[in-house]
């Protein structure tokens, strides 16, 4: 679960590095307040969820097993642990 959510936070960060990756290249000021308008922070929020989204519901579509099959949880066997297993 924390990779999912580190996956998702990773996701969300990627509008913002690009765009101090373009101040430092057009050696603008990284870090200077004028380089950070409010509307291009609102661009940057806006297409860093749209990004969000739709990570969230590749994850949804594109992992996990099959909706139609049958999940045997882990159990022991002759002494020895079978790990769960979608079926």
């Amino acid at each position: 679960m924390i990779r999912t959510a580190l996956t998702e936070i990773g996701i969300f960060l990627i509008p913002f590095v690009v765009y101090a990756l373009f101040l430092a290249a057009t050696r603008s000021g990284l870090f200077v307040q004028s380089s950070w308008p409010v509307t291009v922070v609102a661009r940057l929020l806006l297409s860093a969820m749209v990004l969000v989204i739709a990570g969230l519901i590749g994850l949804a579509h594109f992992s996990g097993a099959p909706p139609d099959s049958t999940y045997v949880p882990a159990h022991i066997e002759n002494g020895r642990l079978v790990p769960g297993v979608e079926r």
